[in-house]
Formats: C-alpha cells, sequence, structure tokens
C-alpha cells in the first residue's frame, strides 16, 4: 500500500469519526414515570431495568421524561387525532433528541386516558426528524423518540399491545422549509388509528 493510499486512509478514518452520531443505536431511552406525582417523585424506568447495571437513572444523560421547553401554545396538532378529535396528536422534541418534553407528557396523558378508556383502540406512534443528518442516523433518531413515546403512553398504563412504534426519519416532513420555525415542526411523533 502507498504511502497516499495510507493518508487518505487516516483522513477519511478521521471524518468518519469526527461525523458520528450523538444518538445510541443500543441504549433505550429512559423515561420518568409521573403516574404518582401526588405522592413523591418519580421513577427512571428502561425496558430492563435492573437487569443492566448501567441502565436506570443517569441524571447527566438528559434521557428523563419532561424536561422543560417551548410552551403548550406552540403546539400545532398536525391534523385531527382518529383517537380523540379533541386531543393533540403530535409530540414535539429538540434537536437532536428523544427527550419527551412537559408538554409533550401533558400530551401523552390525555392520550393515555383515552386509550385506557378503549382498550380496543390501536394507535401507531410515528418518529420524524428534521432534514438534519443522513438517512440511517434519522431513521434510528425517528425510532428512539417513537419508543420513548411508547415507554411514555405504557407508564401511563396503555397496554404494549395497542401501540406500534415505528420510524420515517427525515421522509415525511410536515413543512418543506429550512428555516428553524420548519425544522421544529418536523421533529415530532405523531399518534394515529391504525
Amino acid at each position: 500500500m502507498s504511502f497516499k493510499k495510507i493518508i487518505l486512509l487516516g483522513v477519511f478514518s478521521a471524518l468518519l469519526t469526527a461525523c458520528g452520531t450523538k444518538v445510541s443505536l443500543t441504549e433505550p431511552p429512559t423515561v420518568e414515570d409521573r403516574s404518582n406525582q401526588l405522592g413523591g417523585g418519580g421513577t427512571t424506568a428502561t425496558p430492563d431495568s435492573g437487569s443492566n447495571p448501567g441502565s436506570g437513572s443517569n441524571p447527566g444523560s438528559g434521557s428523563t421524561l419532561g424536561q422543560g421547553g417551548l410552551g403548550t401554545r406552540d403546539i400545532k396538532p398536525v391534523k385531527p387525532d382518529p383517537v380523540s378529535p379533541s386531543l393533540s396528536n403530535v409530540i414535539l422534541f429538540d434537536f437532536d433528541s428523544y427527550i419527551v418534553r412537559s408538554e409533550g407528557q401533558r400530551v401523552l396523558e390525555g392520550q393515555a386516558k383515552v386509550l385506557s378508556a378503549n382498550r380496543n383502540a390501536k394507535v401507531s406512534l410515528a418518529g420524524h426528524t428534521d432534514d438534519s443528518g443522513g438517512r440511517e442516523y434519522n431513521l434510528a433518531l425517528g425510532q428512539k423518540r417513537a419508543d420513548a413515546v411508547k415507554r411514555a403512553l405504557s407508564i401511563l398504563g396503555v397496554a404494549d399491545a395497542q401501540m406500534e412504534a415505528v420510524s420515517y426519519g427525515k421522509e415525511k416532513p410536515v413543512n418543506a422549509g429550512t428555516d428553524d420555525a420548519s425544522r421544529a415542526a418536523n421533529r415530532r411523533v405523531e399518534i394515529s388509528a391504525r
């Protein structure tokens, strides 16, 4: 192998490392259980809590449900929710994040009441991203967002059999613009009847 090829290979490797993803493809998102808010603080849970010493609450990870964000006046439903048309069916996310914000938690609490009351209802949780980043990265991030919403609804009492989490990544934007407001609207999970 020539010296030029070795240098090019080193530069290419450095570029790939520098462009690495911040979204872990192996770690499940954690969510905060707010169902016992009146009785004290919530707990943090992952699907395999207790079976993996690295799972559970990690205060520095930022992967907890209900951390601050925009006010509820900023949530605009994409379309009426077939499960309950009076409720919002859109959960918005911050850039490069799958943390369910506090206003999203309120939306999920309303949806959970409707779904828990109607155990035959089934919903699709479609994760979406903005157009930043590559296709695989955005598919993984969209799936993390959909899974975070599914876990939050599960904690709120919705049966897992009622929900299906899917990711569309950046393939189905609600707003085709490239400005900050358009991209913010595309970072979402949509809840729809299936």
